[in-house]
């Protein structure tokens, strides 16, 4: 600028009145504050609570969303472009805050022309009058479906890092923790309700010798087989059917008396006899076999899960020692 036309502007300002530079700064600086708005990668909104219309909508709604912003013209344009399984609470949400006066942000999936969802974070800023009173709401529009596609992927990555920590890695079924885990509820509930707990516990009959004569991977296929025995017999969405070490197994079966357990216990040994693995090294059978513990108990404060298993356990051995291929009951022994 040279000396002249700023001295010329020197004089302009000098004849604007107070007010009116003011107002010309308004001016000015509204374009400035639209242009920054417009340029952000985020759709900027205002609603006029009386009227429950917006007030203005960022033209990065065609953008992002793929919505002219002169179709976007009240709250339930708004709320019929959200997605029916994000609507009630995100409507509910944002309306008790609103109200309230209080400043929030919700995330949803937003509808695209195309049929299509955009995960959408909104973050409203409540504006209120000098009497206190709602006047208004403005807020910002985020895209964050990247970011919400990272974290359902970290989600499915954690539940199949905890399936698998609750899964025996040799055959595929529950392993000790997932047993103890569930044990501890489903005694828990039993204290509640009353009803009875039973277990199976079996081991399978001389497999050491089966391991010496086959081999290791005879062996795991041996367990392997075992476990999809007993999972067909434990059918239940209860029932836990769980490795409990080596050629251990166990058998969690809540709400279930004794007659029921041991016919369960008599099913699983059929099962296993039906699998026609040749053993070698037994003697009660040509056959892979197992021994059989089975208890029920009803759950008090003189028998603790812990000490349960400990019994019923204590019950397999008394089928060991008996001539194995046997299911041993807490109160008596019976031949399968």
């Amino acid at each position: 600028m040279n000396r002249a036309t700023s001295a010329t502007t020197a004089v302009l300002t000098s004849d604007i009145p107070p007010a009116d530079a003011h107002v010309q700064d308004v001016i000015e600086n509204a374009g400035v504050y639209k242009t920054l708005l417009e340029s952000t990668n985020a759709i900027p909104w205002k609603i006029n609570w009386a009227t429950m219309e917006f007030a203005y909508i960022g033209p990065q709604i065609e953008s992002l969303l793929g919505w002219t912003p002169d179709s976007w013209k009240t709250v339930d344009d708004w709320v019929n472009r959200m997605h029916v399984e994000d609507r009630e609470y995100v409507v509910n949400f944002c309306v008790s805050q609103s109200k309230a006066g209080v400043d929030h942000e919700a995330d949803y999936r937003a509808l695209k022309p195309d049929g299509s969802y955009v995960w959408i974070r909104d973050v409203v800023h409540v504006v209120r009058n000098e009497m206190g009173e709602v006047e208004s709401l403005i807020g910002f529009m985020f895209d964050i479906s990247e970011r919400k596609a990272i974290e359902n992927e970290m989600q499915r990555l954690n539940q199949e890092l905890e399936h698998l920590s609750f899964t025996d890695g040799l055959t595929g079924i529950s392993n000790r923790r997932l047993f103890d885990t569930r044990l501890e509820s489903e005694w828990a509930h039993a204290c509640t309700s009353g009803l009875p707990v039973s277990l199976i516990v079996l081991d399978i009959d001389h497999f050491k010798n089966f391991n010496d004569i086959h081999g290791h991977i005879a062996g795991d296929d041996c367990l392997k087989r075992v476990a999809g025995a007993l999972l067909s017999v434990a059918r239940r969405s209860s029932d836990v059917v769980a490795r409990f070490g080596g050629e251990e197994f166990i058998v969690l079966l809540p709400d279930t008396n004794q007659e029921t357990a041991y016919a369960l216990a008599q099913s699983c040994a059929a099962q296993i006899a039906k699998l026609e693995i040749l053993h070698g090294g037994s003697d009660v059978s040509e056959f892979v076999t197992a021994s059989f513990g089975v208890g029920t108990a009803r759950a008090c404060e003189r028998l603790s899960p812990e000490m349960f298993v400990k019994d019923v356990d204590r019950v397999l051995y008394r089928a060991k020692t008996s001539g194995r291929n046997t299911i041993a009951l807490r109160d008596a022994e019976v031949m399968p």
